[in-house]
């Protein structure tokens, strides 16, 4: 089962709106194949597990073989076969499962399927590892929205930029190449406009000076203020989205569409963007995993909206002062039991800076902040 984590941390953010998952055929201590779930429209991790041993060792070798996959194989058809019958028609002795599907097409429907062949079947092996590998896929069906985890990078006073509006760079090159490494296994990474205007950023994910994965980049642009000649615009269409108001004006509606962007309209609430309904919006197209990096006052919106489930705060050993501009716009908060706070809390160095992060605790049940 570690081997198929392995195999399935490799599919991060490269194949929504299926979870990334991974799968190894295996007979005794013989690894006989290897395989993740690939992008939509190809085939899930199962079946790729299954072709990489057929070929490698023929199908005599997967008569009476095991399978260890990360979450229970579909016994349904979508844009694939059901993957249940494949592992039936292969002949497997043993599957060991992560964990069940909690989808309502699939959830224990795969088990019957391998248990009615006589395959033995056992459920929750490394069950924790591999719900927190799929926490995007489960967040979207117990939530209704994708993961969100939230990446703030701030001077040891909580700065982001200087009073003159200078940012770059408050943290160092280990500190940056850890924020590509999270965009790396990300779906989608999200800024608020203000971020996309002053930076330019093209949200890429590289290792030194090799792109290594694209990830859906999303502005927060209520009135479309991004430019047609933006970095984020540069590379494939439909590769950039930006969430905006129903009534942002049609031409630079038009303007940003022929510039290659992809508009997602969302309601606003009190005269800015509905975050909530703009997150179930984002997963209904398929996204899962999303990666949000600034600025100030998208990061508190979300906050405040309890919209935040992991944070991931980068503190470079500066001093800025007061008169900088704030890494977190404001809260509202009346008092100090109202803030909320990170359960699971893990602290390490990336060059000078700290890096510090853990899942966000939620309110209790019925509880109001």
């Amino acid at each position: 089962m570690r081997l198929a984590l392995a195999e399935a941390r490799r599919a991060r953010g490269r194949c929504h709106p299926n979870p990334p998952v991974g799968a190894v055929v295996f007979r005794g201590d013989r690894v006989l194949g290897r395989g993740r779930t690939r992008p939509v429209g190809g085939a899930h991790a199962e079946v790729v597990a299954l072709e990489s041993a057929l070929r490698r060792h023929g199908a005599r070798a997967l008569r009476g073989a095991g399978m260890a996959v990360t979450l229970e194989p579909c016994a349904h058809r979508g844009r694939t076969g059901p993957c249940a019958h494949r592992l039936v028609d292969a002949g497997l002795a043993r599957v060991f499962v992560g964990h069940r599907d909690p989808h309502p097409e699939v959830s224990g429907r795969g088990l019957r399927v391998l248990r009615r062949a006589g395959i033995a079947v056992r459920v929750g092996v490394l069950e924790a590892r591999c719900r927190e590998q799929h926490r995007g896929f489960l967040s979207v069906l117990s939530t209704g929205r994708p993961f969100v985890q939230l990446k703030l990078a701030a001077s040891l006073d909580g700065r982001i930029a200087t009073a003159s509006g200078e940012s770059r760079w408050i943290t160092g090159e280990a500190a940056r190449a850890a924020v590509h490494r999270l965009r790396a296994r990300s779906d989608a990474v999200l800024i608020g406009s203000g971020t996309a205007l002053a930076d330019d950023p093209a949200l890429e994910a590289r290792r030194g000076s090799r792109l290594v994965h694209r990830p859906v980049r999303i502005v927060a642009d209520t009135h479309l203020r991004l430019p047609t000649r933006a970095a984020l615009l540069r590379a494939e269409p439909d590769s950039a989205w930006l969430l905006c108001a129903r009534g942002a004006p049609q031409a630079r509606r038009r303007a940003l569409q022929r510039a290659g962007a992809r508009l997602v309209d969302v309601r606003l609430a009190r005269g800015r963007l509905d975050l909530r309904r703009a997150l179930t919006e984002l997963a209904r197209l398929g996204l899962s995993e999303l990666l949000v990096e600034g600025g100030g006052e998208l990061a508190a919106s979300l906050w405040r909206e309890e919209l935040v489930d992991e944070l991931h705060w980068f503190l470079a050993p500066k001093l800025i002062g007061a008169d900088g501009v704030p890494a977190l716009g404001g809260l509202g908060l009346r008092a100090l039991a109202d803030a909320r706070t990170l359960g699971d809390l893990r602290v390490r160095r990336v060059g000078e800076d700290l890096h510090i992060w853990g899942p966000v605790r939620k309110a209790p049940e019925g509880e109001t902040r």
